[in-house]
């Protein structure tokens, strides 16, 4: 008796885990062949709950594709978290992309980023003539020896009186 319930207890849970790979399986075809990415985004946020349940490859390919489904909805901040996910666990646990995927990645996360940290890397080449003008403070007591008259040291910088 003990055995056939351990049976059928082994039976669900392999049951579980296929219907979680199926989920996955269905909404990556959505996603990649139908370009039905609504439809793909329902799949996801269902199976979103359960995604522990997913090997670690798995989780890679499910952040990887919710990511990427949110970026061509335009869920920009969504798109950043799933796909920083994906790159994270596949650094770690690499095998879950590939390489056109990750090349994807990349380029994705970089375009999000800059929504997030600006576009410092225009600098780059700038005609700017500013040039930094303070002086590190060198004095134990916080104070930066360098000032010139007529100004005073406070909080480590030089200013005018």
């Amino acid at each position: 008796m003990l055995r056939t319930w351990i049976a059928c207890a082994l039976a669900l849970g392999l049951c579980s885990c296929a219907t979680y790979r199926e989920d996955l399986n269905r909404g990556e075809r959505l996603y990649s062949q139908d370009k039905d990415y609504e439809r793909a985004l329902a799949i996801w946020r269902n199976l979103e709950a359960d995604r522990d349940s997913l090997s670690l490859q798995d989780q890679a390919r499910y952040a990887y594709l919710r990511g990427m489904t949110d970026y061509r909805l335009g869920f920009r901040a969504d798109a950043r978290h799933w796909l920083a996910i994906a790159k994270a666990i596949e650094q770690e646990h690499p095998g879950g992309l590939q390489a056109p995927e990750k090349t994807r990645l990349e380029e994705s996360l970089t375009d999000l980023n800059k929504d997030v940290y600006g576009g410092a890397e225009s600098f780059e080449g700038s005609s700017s003539t500013v040039k930094e003008t303070t002086v590190p403070v060198q004095d134990e007591s916080g104070c930066n020896p360098a000032c010139a008259e007529g100004e005073t040291c406070q909080a480590g910088e030089c200013v005018v009186l």
